[in-house]
């Protein structure tokens, strides 16, 4: 089995735990830390690694299942797939360029940069070319 990968679970944070891990562990995909044909914990292990409930952990699963990402077999484990990324819609773009803008001005307000965002997206967007 592949070493699961690093997630951390806040529980004082407003986002739930389970999309915390949807999140993170997406994240990995995304940047190849996690690849297709590797193993991940069984909702149990992850559960208990994370000191969450086992149904926490698998509707996180079962979100990156829908998305084409896993792989969730009961008794065989939880497979990462090779996912063929879909073609964004308009509506796609506008829900992203929404939360991106959201995400400028959280910085922005926060006295960072415009500058300093444009690296950091520019920097994301080069790390996670396929």
């Amino acid at each position: 089995m592949t070493p699961a990968p690093r997630i951390q679970i806040d529980l004082d944070a407003p986002t739930p735990a389970n999309r915390q891990i949807v999140d993170q562990l997406r994240t990995r995909l995304v940047e190849g830390a996690v690849a297709p044909g590797d193993v991940l914990p069984s909702v149990r292990r992850l559960a208990v690694d994370l000191g969450v409930h086992f149904n926490t952990v698998a509707d996180a699963y079962r979100t990156l299942a829908d998305e084409g990402w896993l792989d969730v077999s009961q008794g065989r484990g939880v497979r990462v797939l090779a996912r063929v990324a879909p073609s964004a819609n308009p509506e796609t773009r506008n829900l992203f360029r929404q939360r991106l803008r959201q995400l400028a001005a959280e910085g922005l307000a926060q006295g960072l940069s415009s500058a300093s965002i444009s690296r950091e997206l520019t920097a994301m967007a080069e790390s996670m070319k396929s």
